[in-house]
């Protein structure tokens, strides 16, 4: 018996495909709305922290607080105000001690999550002509109490530049002057007071003297106990500069959470209330985000195996410009990554799904239509 296709069942079978075809579409639309909620859930998972991390670019050539580099790209160096030369000076000396303030994440922060908080490292007697230091303390929120919150740019290294990672990071006190045979600093253990002191947590501290600061360094990973780090060091001639970096980091727990601060670096208005001891930092305003140069006929004493050049014959501070310079922060640039690629992949397998069904649905719908067709022979 031979069956004829009629009118009617021709527009069954195309309305069959058509309703496909649109089951098709909408499954396809769906499963991608899905999937930009999950890319974007999976990349913002690192910002789930109680403050966010602040990006302040280090100056430029040209800039208010931009200082030296030298002349054979070994290392750069950016004004602080907490930077003060010894008087009377007694060589060429030089040297920083840096709080850094870390988020969850392992970013750079100003504390303000950790307001009326207090970081004080104890400094010896070689140092107490230094008006911020004998102890040193850090306030926070930095933005509440200093001109210049963060000066330095102690972790971290681009290409665009000899030291750091472009991004200033580290709260400093900068000292000139100290004897270069001989003299010694030295700091104590790290302590945290105030309002929020068990939200923050000590990493440990990062040393390196005789050399010039290498910023290629991690301030959680390579950051060591206070024994480890040794807690100052002595001068020598072929050695006149030092630095140690004390690491803290939230633990998670703070609260009053603040919008984050992604601002230019500029600084901010000085607290009535605060304690700002940029106010009374002596005469070393001229000095750098780096270190010392202990070489007046030089424009930096750090050649590029990074140790100290003390060859001067003129010791004086005002000859003296940045000479150990740089120092550097990192971003976690890792964990972003792989945040990035844990929403790719999410994405991806939402695209699987999404050719699947369509093949599928393609594929009911030619034998539909072979069937069809046959019947209709």
């Amino acid at each position: 018996m031979v069956t004829t296709s009629t009118p009617a069942d021709a527009y069954r079978s195309g309305a069959l495909i058509a309703g496909v075809v649109t089951i098709v579409a909408i499954l396809s639309v769906g499963l991608l709305l899905v999937a930009g909620p999950l890319e974007q859930s999976s990349s913002t998972t690192g910002d789930n922290v109680s403050e966010p991390a602040v990006e302040y670019p280090v100056p430029e050539p040209g800039d208010e607080w931009f200082e030296a580099e030298a002349a054979d790209g070994s290392w750069i160096s950016y004004i602080n105000p907490r930077d003060e030369y010894r008087s009377p000076y007694l060589g060429d000396g030089s040297g920083k001690i840096c709080v850094t303030l870390l988020n969850e994440a392992g970013d750079p922060i100003l504390g303000e999550s950790v307001p009326n908080t207090t970081v004080t490292v104890p400094t010896g007697e070689s140092l107490e002509w230094h008006t911020g230091a004998d102890p040193m303390t850090v306030q926070y929120p930095l933005t509440d109490h200093y001109e210049r919150p963060l000066d330095a740019d102690q972790f971290g290294t681009t290409d665009e530049l000899p030291q750091g990672d472009g991004y200033l990071d580290s709260h400093c006190i900068e000292i000139h002057g100290m004897p270069d045979d001989g003299g010694t600093v030295e700091y104590g253990e790290a302590t945290v007071t105030g309002e929020h002191a068990e939200d923050i947590e000590l990493v440990g501290y990062i040393q390196q003297d005789g050399q010039s600061w290498d910023t290629d360094v991690d301030p959680i990973a390579d950051a060591v106990s206070y024994e480890e780090a040794g807690g100052g060091w002595v001068y020598e001639p072929a050695h006149s500069h030092g630095q140690a970096v004390v690491v803290f980091q939230l633990t998670g727990d703070a609260s009053n959470a603040s919008e984050g601060t992604t601002d230019d670096g500029s600084g901010s208005d000085d607290s009535s209330g605060g304690a700002d001891d940029d106010s009374s930092d002596g005469s070393g305003g001229d000095s750098t985000d780096g270190t010392d140069d202990d070489s007046s006929s030089d424009s930096g004493d750090d050649s590029s195996d990074g140790t100290d050049d003390d060859s001067s014959a003129d010791e004086s501070p005002a000859n003296e410009t940045a000479d150990d310079g740089g120092d550097g922060s990192e971003r976690n640039s890792t964990e972003t990554a792989d945040d990035s690629a844990q929403a790719d992949d999410g994405l991806a397998g939402f695209d699987t799904i999404v050719t699947i069904v369509a093949l599928g649905a393609i594929v009911v719908a030619s034998r539909l239509w072979t069937r069809r067709s046959g019947d209709a022979g």
